[in-house]
């Protein structure tokens, strides 16, 4: 569980992002090319401390595995009345 509220905004705009791709066609492997670009662009530009980097790629991880994430939402109807 990240308790940082810094790593919790980079885990918030990463998740985001990840739902944002999957809408617009990519897949799990372009996903996956995401994260590592984004984790391994903190780890060069050191804004977090290491451990809460691989916190945070355990967090995204799991967030990408899991399949209830990418389900699309059902459209409410229009209320004609």
């Amino acid at each position: 569980m990240l308790q940082d509220t810094l790593t919790i905004r980079y885990y918030q705009r990463i998740s985001d992002a990840l739902v944002e791709l999957w809408n617009r066609g990519y897949r799990f492997d372009d996903l996956r090319m995401y994260i590592d670009g984004y984790l391994a662009a903190m780890r060069h530009s050191n804004s977090l401390e290491p451990y809460l980097i691989h916190r945070l790629e355990e967090e995204v991880t799991r967030f990408l595995y899991d399949s209830s994430n990418f389900e699309p939402t059902p459209q409410s109807e229009p209320d004609y009345r």
